[in-house]
């Protein structure tokens, strides 16, 4: 029978072996495509289910002082993750897992229970490698660790406020580390290695991207005067029973800040029980009547007029001025019914000082005080930088001109009132403010005559060591000049001034022989033995600038005769900062 439905169709088998020929071919060709022809298609897709690109960490970049001292390093640390869907495997190697940990054993199966079905969760980030090493050494099947970098900061808490901290990511978030993130943060690579099915590493195969590091940066800060800034102001705040204070030194001639210090501040490498308040770089951030220390912006102006000279005289008797509903007064009772400039200074007579502001106008006053940088941008791009405020009228009356000349219904920062009386220290030349450190000579902009400002030197000089001036700022072996100030604190949320509520203030420069360094101090709300700049803050600057000109190898100009002939030239010191 087969053989005749076989005879009675032949083409019918013929076509059907000719099927399965084809296919076999097809097949064979396909096996030799594969193989020999396109080995690269079975290459990449064994290459999908077993290839891996993890990646290879990179360390910011390190930021030390203008000496090269680290201020910001990034050490390798840790981080341990889970797949814990392979974990539900091993339930018992959980408690041990939970001690090496640190961890409540229940806490730790509750998580991982709850979320049995991820294939990533972090158990633990910031270990120190031993810490990783001890734990993967449990072995237990889905735990695996990360090596990242964690940012340290040796200085802690004393440059807290100027370089910041990043976040667990190594991010920037606070200061120079958020101001210079793109900068300081390196670029991670690629390492290719080969997995199995379960994610265990079988074979480290190449780097295919090198990690870049993040690029070093330098600060203009010098950690010595850092460090005698920030003690000096924490002693100042504990001594008179303060609330918070600023304190900022710079360098006159190139724009550098040298320190810059603010009480209460925080530790960046331990930050648990950190309060909002403690992260606040006052010195950029608070804005505050100036106070008296606007008097020698005020004078400037005035001089700078040619109307006034400092010999010239002014009437401040009886101690007050009434203009309209407003009046006017001195604080202290000065040295007689007349004043000249230089006495109006030394005694800070608002009366004398509004008399002045009457002549020349309160425009005057406004466009010196622009031009120096009060109420301006500083240009620095910190992070929560306030400009303050630098108010200009159409109509200048009287209130308006007075408050101006005495400091009062403008608001500047710390960082700005060094900045301006920079300019004064600097014979009417100001350089732009920079936190990072300069090699060359910057573009400088006169903004008041050199003869001008040589004057108000001589003049704020007076007002520290005259017989009535502030004593208290006095620098044994130097001369200095400087102005205090007192300034009453807005009340909050009500218009007008708060009830036994205010800051001293102390702005001044030295040596008087070069002008170099110039620093002002803020002390907010001290309780204890008074509130006048003179008396708070004056002492600081006294301190912070013999540490300072002693530091800088600065040759004293203020030494008794004897002394002077007798006095062994000083050597400067080193690049390194003096410690070869």
């Amino acid at each position: 029978m087969m053989k005749l439905e076989g005879a009675l169709f032949p083409w019918r088998f013929r076509v059907v072996l000719g099927l399965l020929g084809i296919m076999v071919a097809a097949i064979a060709w396909r096996i030799i495509d594969l193989q020999v022809v396109d080995r690269a298609f079975l290459k990449g897709q064994g290459d999908a289910r077993s290839v891996r690109h993890i990646p290879i960490p990179a360390h910011r970049g390190l930021i030390t002082d203008r000496n090269g001292e680290p201020l910001a390093v990034s050490t390798p640390v840790t981080t341990l993750w889970a797949n814990a869907k392979e974990m539900q495997t091993a339930k018992e190697k959980w408690p041990a897992l939970a001690a090496a940990l640190g961890q409540d054993p229940k806490a730790l199966a509750e998580r991982l229970e709850a979320q049995a079905n991820k294939e990533f969760i972090y158990l633990v980030r910031g270990l120190t490698p031993e810490q990783g090493q001890a734990v993967l050494d449990l072995k237990v099947p889905g735990v695996y660790g990360i090596e990242e970098f964690r940012r340290f900061y040796p200085a802690g808490e004393v440059t807290a406020h100027m370089v910041g901290f990043t976040d667990i990511d190594d991010h920037g978030k606070e200061g120079i580390e958020l101001a210079y993130d793109e900068w300081l943060a390196g670029v991670p690579g690629k390492r290719q290695v080969i997995k199995d099915r379960r994610g265990r590493l079988i074979k480290d195969v190449q780097v295919t991207k090198n990690a870049k590091a993040g690029k070093p940066l330098a600060l203009s800060i010098d950690l010595r005067l850092q460090y005698l800034a920030n003690r000096e102001l924490r002693n100042a705040i504990i001594e008179n029973g303060a609330k918070a204070g600023s304190l900022v030194i710079m360098d006159v001639k190139t724009g550098e800040i040298l320190a810059m210090v603010n009480q209460p501040t925080y530790n960046p490498n331990n930050r648990r029980n950190l309060q909002p308040a403690m992260m606040r770089n006052r010195a950029m951030i608070d804005v505050f009547e100036p106070g008296s220390t606007m008097k020698a912006i005020s004078m400037s102006a005035a001089i700078e007029t040619g109307r006034w000279k400092p010999s010239d005289t002014v009437e401040v008797y009886p101690g007050s001025l009434q203009i309209g509903k407003y009046t006017i007064k001195d604080v202290s009772k000065t040295e007689g019914p007349v004043l000249d400039l230089t006495g109006i200074l030394i005694n800070s007579s608002n009366v004398g000082m509004s008399k002045v502001a009457f002549d020349i106008g309160g425009e005057t006053i406004f466009r010196l005080a622009q031009k120096v940088g009060l109420g301006q941008d500083t240009g620095l791009g910190f992070p929560g930088e306030r400009v303050g405020n630098l108010p200009n009228y159409r109509e200048w009356r009287k209130a308006e001109t007075a408050t101006l000349s005495y400091g009062y219904g403008v608001s500047v920062t710390a960082i700005q009132l060094v900045h301006a009386f920079s300019a004064l220290a600097n014979n009417g030349r100001l350089a732009p403010l920079t936190l990072i450190k300069t090699d060359k000579a910057p573009q400088t902009t006169q903004v008041l005559p050199e003869a001008v400002a040589k004057t108000m030197q001589g003049m704020l000089q007076q007002v520290i060591e005259a017989p009535r001036g502030v004593f208290r700022a006095q620098v044994p072996a130097y001369h200095v000049g400087g102005k205090s100030g007192t300034a009453r604190k807005t009340s909050v949320g009500t218009k007008g001034y708060a009830v036994n509520s205010y800051r001293s203030l102390f702005a001044g420069f030295g040596p008087m022989s070069d002008p170099r360094y110039a620093i002002v101090v803020v002390i907010d709300e001290p309780t204890k033995a008074g509130y006048f700049g003179g008396l708070v803050s004056a002492p600081v600057f006294s301190r912070v600038m013999s540490g300072t000109l002693r530091l800088m190898n600065i040759t004293p100009d203020n030494l008794p005769p004897t002394q002077q002939a007798n006095a062994t030239p000083v050597v400067p010191l080193k690049a390194n900062g003096g410690r070869g």
